[in-house]
């Protein structure tokens, strides 16, 4: 099979505490890590507030994976994110070459410096 580049965005109920949100995310990592995929970034948004609520919650935790594996990957961990009631809300796309690479630029923070950049080159004028 061939191997593609997927990245997940998934939301937790926000009465969790710290604790058993590293230990739910934990565990998604190594439902991953079980199938043979490599995790390639892991981002923590934080305790954000949802745009409608979704059983009765008004905020979540936002968390961002980008990974690489084969196609039934994706059914494995999305079956993990239905079987876990912490989780409200997941998506989970295919990522072409353009977003690859638009997503290794802003890890790096390349997105930032280019504004940066065009900032202060207006107040130089």
């Amino acid at each position: 099979m061939e191997v593609r580049n997927y990245e997940t965005v998934f939301i937790l109920t926000p009465v969790l505490n710290e604790g058993q949100v590293q230990e739910t995310v934990e565990k998604f990592s190594q439902v991953l890590k079980e199938n043979s995929a490599d995790i390639i970034n892991t981002e923590a948004w934080g305790l954000k507030k949802l745009a409608y609520p979704i059983q009765k919650k008004n905020t979540g935790y936002y968390f961002l994976v980008e990974f690489t594996g084969s196609g039934n990957i994706v059914d494995t961990l999305e079956l993990a994110f239905r079987r876990d009631e912490r989780v409200i809300r997941f998506l989970t796309t295919v990522m072409d070459k353009h977003a690859v690479s638009y997503s290794q630029r802003r890890r790096n923070g390349e997105m930032n410096q280019q504004k940066a950049q065009k900032q202060s080159e207006a107040v130089a004028q």
